[in-house]
């Protein structure tokens, strides 16, 4: 997106020190590798692709819900229930069915760690704790958290992530599979830090020399000197080792999979909990730089998102060389409306509620219609073209956005502050409005979405919003209007047509809009129970 003017009053999420975020290229020297389509995809829940017949089951449903990607578990327990023994029957299953229904895959391994906890290591390694030692609380307290300090752990996950790998490539020649995460939101609970001798051992050596010039502390140093609170010390402490732990497995997969995109995703620090009060140390966007260090061969750092608002959210995770993907978020009625604004305003690689399986039939239907528009929009949703993102949630429905560019102010707000739908002003909740704004040339643009009003401005202009009545017009007799034009230039709507856009991106006319569906030639708008896709042309005056 090119440098604007945006006025928008959002409420920004804490952030302990953004200093420790910067770009990822000049620590790997190479840009990150992206799939090479827009994923409009769903995740399954946990235990949702464990079964034959569920994989059967659930994806015909979803290819019909409008998904083109499945983000689907493999589990190391059910991969290798003997040690040595592999076993990939349901991943076959997943790519076959996959392709059958012109579906990709996002593979999550869930190996040493999932949700913090290592729920899905196999029995064997559960039950040898002495092999494959636990993480530990200060207070001696062993955690079902195996520990990311031993090597024994390390050995046994990479080998099975490694024979995945193998599998992949031998069954999946054709590129089912488009991505990898690894491991799944990878941290610790209870404590900041782990406290096992093998932890203590590593901690006591201070901070690393390739870490110390991002943490601005001498090589040696002791880990109590990175951050002012010791929680958060040791939290980037246990980031840089998840960290070097994940890179072993990354490492693998990039040189066997050169072309697959490799990401992590995090459990968020969310309603101001401290570290071991979520899966701390894992890669949260403030811990950005640890983990672009320590791995490397990742390609980008992702959040799972349930606690909205989500729009800081996104914003924390769109910086230099880590482009946003979204492979959790709460599943709502409104998902589609949030992927319209991750994707418009961040240039989001791609989008997925979660539980997608268990969706009901208006959430369905809602992300069934988001998604088909989605997709005839991809020509559009790259760097080539200006655009920013649209959403008014419930933090900011009845708030405005104002982008100023070229001498033009765009006007943005929620389809329920006009006064024409009763669901406005009777007390019903309003659904989240969003969509995006593509520049295409000179005064001309694509405006695309739901629940949207967009209106355009000459710089010069004086913007006013008035309270209008039933019959669009002013609702009082005041004179407040006669100083709000203070230029010698003013922007009119020169035309509007709604549009579907074909596959080679060129429109096809559905209908003129003039009139009182833009309101006398005043804005262009598009209702909350639509997705659609407006051409708007301007003409100056």
């Amino acid at each position: 997106m090119n440098i604007r003017t945006i006025i928008c009053p959002w409420v920004m999420v804490p952030i302990i020190s953004l200093s420790l975020i910067t770009g990822a290229s000049d620590i790997n020297g190479a840009k990150p590798r992206v799939p090479d389509y827009l994923i409009l995809g769903g995740e399954l829940g946990n235990s949702s692709a464990s079964s034959v017949e569920a994989i059967h089951t659930i994806f015909p449903q979803l290819k019909d819900m409008g998904l083109n990607t499945v983000l689907m578990p493999v589990y190391w327990e059910l991969s290798e229930p003997t040690e040595g023994m592999f076993d990939f029957s349901l991943l076959d299953e997943a790519i076959f069915t996959a392709r059958e229904n012109d579906l990709r895959l996002v593979i999550l391994w869930f190996g040493a760690w999932k949700n913090s906890m290592s729920c899905y290591a196999p029995g064997w390694v559960k039950t040898d704790t002495r092999r494959f030692p636990r993480a530990v609380t200060e207070e001696g307290k062993p955690l079902e958290i195996l520990n990311a300090f031993s090597e024994n752990v390390l050995d046994a996950d990479y080998k099975a992530f490694s024979a995945m790998l193998d599998h992949i490539i031998k069954v999946d020649p054709e590129g089912t599979v488009s991505m990898i995460q690894i491991e799944n939101e990878i941290g610790m609970l209870e404590s900041p830090r782990d406290h096992s001798k093998l932890a203590n051992k590593e901690y006591a050596k201070g901070v690393p020399a390739e870490l110390s010039h991002i943490l601005g502390v001498k090589a040696g140093a002791p880990w109590r000197e990175v951050a002012d609170e010791e929680d958060y010390a040791d939290e980037m402490f246990m980031a840089w080792n998840y960290a070097c732990y994940v890179e072993k497995l990354a490492k693998k997969a990039k040189e066997k999979l050169p072309d697959t995109p490799l990401y992590v995703n995090a459990a968020l620090d969310s309603r101001g909990r401290r570290p071991g009060q979520y899966p701390s140390a894992g890669p949260i966007a403030r811990l950005g730089n640890i983990w672009k260090t320590g791995a490397p061969s990742v390609d980008f750092l992702s959040p799972d998102l349930y606690d909205p608002p989500f729009a800081p959210w996104f914003l924390q995770y769109d910086f230099p060389d880590n482009p946003l993907f979204i492979p959790e978020i709460r599943r709502s009625s409104d998902s589609g409306t949030h992927a319209f604004y991750a994707i418009g305003e961040h240039n989001a690689i791609g989008f997925s509620p979660f539980s997608i399986e268990n969706a009901s039939p208006q959430e369905s239907t809602r992300l069934r219609e988001s998604y088909t528009l989605l997709k005839k929009l991809e020509p559009y949703c790259n760097s080539n073209y200006e655009s920013f993102g649209l959403l008014f949630d419930t933090e900011n429905a009845k708030d405005s956005k104002t982008v100023e560019t070229d001498g033009l102010k765009t006007i943005s707000s929620h389809f329920f502050t006009l006064p024409w739908d009763s669901r406005a002003t009777d007390g019903s909740l309003w659904p989240d409005g969003g969509g995006m704004v593509i520049k295409l040339g000179k005064d001309e643009y694509l405006i695309a979405g739901t629940g949207i009003v967009v209106r355009w401005e000459s710089s010069a202009e004086a913007s006013t919003l008035q309270q209008l009545g039933e019959d669009g017009f002013t609702l009082s007799g005041d004179a407040t209007t006669k100083d709000a034009w203070k230029g010698k230039e003013r922007i009119g709507i020169l035309s509007c047509d709604e549009v579907d856009i074909l596959p080679d991106g060129s429109f096809k006319t559905i209908r003129r809009l003039n009139g009182d569906e833009t309101h006398q030639g005043r804005h262009v708008r598009i209702g909350v129970d639509d997705y659609k896709a407006l051409h708007v042309r301007l003409y100056r005056y």
